[in-house]
């Protein structure tokens, strides 16, 4: 089977660890040919904080999707998300040495750059520069300024940053895993790829990603993301409230949330009861489900707060930024039971739970189309995208262009981490390629830490 046909996306959550193995098949759509799952046990709310630990469970991970799917996994497409990640609006410009010639990519790439030049904070550094619309002397809301004459090109950006540290610690564990890094993705645009149509992303759309250790936000408008946030709590903060509150141990509070929990009190009547084994003997314990759903109902309700404050920041109660397609909720937090309701309520916006199923082959199991998913199948997209580009720009250099012929795909196309020798290396869309570069300095960067 041609290896560059298939990819690998490695997911390292809070609380799991996913390899999934994907190809695309001959209608378009992404076949799952195997998928490995381990406990993750160095990482707090998105943040590696043991390396040994990890770096073992996501061998475990990726030994479990090479025995089911029979392939041998030599590199991945990693995810970042984690506490550390915030972002911020940014508005650049640059002045064109020459106005009578036309826009083109090389100048949107020096905007890009300039932005990359911007002082972080101490131990901070931009991962994605995303533009939203461009003005081009003076004239306003360009979508895509490539073929127009102008003398000032100036640009609103969105800018995600991350600590420096926080990701060279994910790069190093799959490093030591013996795994080659062929690129990283902000998690919540993986989540985005995976769980919405191109429709939602053009009305509005605010996608809620909860996990064990973080909840992340991503605001599309216009087909373009406008904000992204990383709340540090998720699915694990509630467990805690189950342990604390019922007084039991960590493992039967998890089993309790999944089985019979709910985000909305009125559920359940005063009489219905769990009863839960004594430790070493004890007398069982008895909990009302009304207690619990009492609990994480609290704990629910503060996550889709600060979420919706962030909604409110993006200021989607003004008529242009309105999110016609309302919330999508996805990530195993998304899975109890009545937070759909819960949600709809706090925030009056139309709510739906993301399934990852909309780009993935239709025989696919129901396991790998839970929201729990989400992430690692957005993660296998993006990267049969880039390797897609990459066989794009390949395609007519295998040819070998006659003299003074001009290659149909000169200049096209984004860079898939340097991999395509000494091919044309000109982006088609400079938003990838931009994250492409720095991908491509942070891997020479663990090369040389060697």
């Amino acid at each position: 089977m041609e290896q560059t046909s298939i990819a690998v996306g490695l997911d390292i959550g809070t609380t799991k660890i996913v390899a999934m193995v994907g190809r695309e098949n001959e209608y378009g759509k992404m076949e799952i040919l195997g998928i490995g799952k381990s406990k993750s046990l160095g990482v707090h709310r998105g943040v590696v904080n043991n390396i040994t630990q990890t770096i073992q469970s996501i061998q475990q991970a990726i030994t479990d999707a090479e025995t089911s799917s029979g392939i041998k996994i030599e590199d991945v497409v990693v995810g970042i998300a984690g506490q550390h990640i915030r972002s911020l609006q940014h508005s650049d410009y640059i002045t064109r040495s020459d106005s009578d010639e036309v826009i083109d990519v090389a100048d949107i790439d020096n905007l890009c750059n300039q932005v990359h030049k911007l002082v972080m904070l101490p131990g901070e550094e931009i991962i994605h520069v995303l533009p939203q619309d461009f003005k081009v002397d003076g004239q306003a809301e360009i979508k895509e300024p490539i073929g127009m004459y102008g003398g000032r090109l100036e640009a609103n950006f969105h800018v995600v940053v991350g600590q420096v540290a926080s990701i060279k610690n994910i790069g190093r564990c799959v490093k030591s895993a013996g795994l080659e890094l062929s690129g990283i993705t902000l998690e919540p645009l993986a989540s985005a790829n995976a769980v919405l149509s191109q429709e939602e992303k053009e009305a509005g759309v605010a996608l809620i990603d909860i996990g064990g250790g973080t909840t992340d936000l991503a605001i599309f408008k216009d087909g373009i993301i406008r904000h992204t946030a990383v709340i540090p709590f998720g699915g694990n903060v509630i467990t805690e409230d189950i342990k604390e509150g019922c007084s039991i141990i960590e493992k039967q509070a998890e089993l309790l949330k999944i089985k019979f929990g709910s985000a909305w009190p009125g559920e359940n009547k005063d009489n219905e009861i769990v009863s839960i084994p004594g430790l070493r003997g004890r007398d069982p314990k008895e909990i009302t489900l009304k207690n619990l759903s009492k609990i994480i109902h609290a704990r629910v309700v503060e996550i889709i707060e600060q979420v919706y404050l962030e909604i409110k920041n993006y200021g989607h109660e003004e008529q242009k930024k309105k999110l016609i397609a309302g919330i999508v909720l996805t990530g195993g937090g998304a899975q109890l039971q009545h937070l759909k309701q819960l949600v709809e309520y706090i925030t009056g916006m139309d709510t739906r739970i993301g399934y990852p199923n909309e780009h993935l082959a239709g025989d696919s199991d129901s396991e790998t189309t839970s929201p729990l998913y989400a992430t690692a199948v957005g993660l296998v997209m993006n990267s049969l995208e880039s390797k897609a580009r990459a066989i794009r720009i390949a395609k007519p250099e295998e040819k070998g262009p006659q003299e003074g012929e001009q290659t149909p795909d000169d200049g096209a196309s984004g860079n898939d981490g340097g991999e395509t020798g000494n091919l044309p290396t000109k982006p088609d869309k400079p938003r990838s390629s931009i994250f492409d570069t720095w991908a491509e300095k942070f891997k020479q960067f663990l090369d040389n830490a060697e």
